[in-house]
């Protein structure tokens, strides 16, 4: 039985960050300085710490500027808003990205405001939302927008026609993943846990984007044969007898699934390498903007 095609996010992403990688050394030797990212841990949180990590050494590979501001988890809210304004005045930052999640004495939500919008690389203030409502020029969360290019990558720019169900409503990644796909002339549905039949719903369905957190929800029998699936869920399951730990997993049932998709993400390997590409992306662009040159073509 023929099986779906594999969407290669991780060698996609290795494209992207080369061809950042050269842009970025053409935007230092035009302008004298390297394009840069500052990243704002606050805690001990060891997820967070790993992502921070891993965005510090792909700016480095990239030829960008990472400054990193760890700051301990008591960490009053005034302090960490006198941080965003003086990085919101730096010269030397083109992208701030706030690492969430932040301590539950910080209000996420105003710190995310108080980022200046043209250097909210990781695309959640409400002006950013607001942009990409409209079709202004700014920035879009990282993960959906490095799905829509594998989906564009796929079947190309232009998706009329195309029915597309996107399950999962949050700011991150259902909802602008849902404009994105409005953007491509798709049809579009947002399915979440109130909806009504959603097997019958996705069934119908020439994309599904699955962003809802729940280890293997989507099952084969809720695919349309051909449809192109994109698991944005990242789930580790229990470990089995003498394993430390189980094994990661998407939102869809990935074995059961790539016998009737034409085309599917693994987990890992699919969205996941996509999010820092993305980033270094829009702090690319960002820095573009905040020199006052054209963004670089290709990206």
């Amino acid at each position: 039985m023929p099986t779906a095609a594999l969407i290669d996010g991780k060698a996609f992403a290795e494209a992207l960050r080369t061809r950042v990688g050269t842009a970025a050394t053409a935007f230092a030797q035009n302008t004298g300085r390297r394009p840069g990212l500052a990243v704002v841990l606050v805690g001990e949180d060891a997820a967070s710490q790993v992502y921070v990590g891993a965005k510090g050494k792909a700016c480095a590979a990239a030829g960008m500027a990472s400054i990193e501001h760890r700051l301990p988890a008591e960490t009053s809210e005034a302090a960490l808003l006198s941080l965003v304004e003086r990085l919101n005045q730096d010269e030397a930052v083109d992208g701030i990205l706030v690492q969430l999640p932040l301590p539950a004495h910080l209000d996420e939500q105003a710190i995310i405001a108080a980022i200046n919008p043209d250097k909210d690389v990781d695309g959640f203030h409400v002006i950013s939302a607001g942009r990409l409502a409209v079709g202004q020029p700014g920035f879009v969360p990282c993960t959906p927008l490095g799905c829509i290019m594998l989906l564009k990558d796929r079947l190309g720019d232009d998706l009329s026609g195309l029915d597309a169900v996107v399950i999962g409503r949050s700011n991150i990644v259902g909802k602008p993943m849902a404009q994105l796909l409005v953007d491509a002339n798709a049809t579009v549905t947002i399915a979440h846990s109130r909806t009504r039949d959603l097997p019958a719903l996705v069934r119908r369905a020439d994309i599904v984007v699955a962003a809802v957190g729940r280890a293997e929800m989507v099952q084969a029998d809720w695919i349309k044969p051909g449809a192109t699936v994109i698991d944005v869920g990242i789930n580790r399951l229990p470990p089995e007898p003498g394993k430390e730990k189980g094994r990661l997993v998407g939102d869809v049932a990935f074995d059961e699934a790539r016998q009737v998709a034409g085309a599917i993400t693994p987990v890992p390997g699919g969205v996941g390498p996509m999010t820092i590409a993305v980033l270094l992306r829009n702090t690319l662009i960002a820095a573009h903007r905040h020199a006052g040159l054209p963004a670089p073509e290709g990206l």
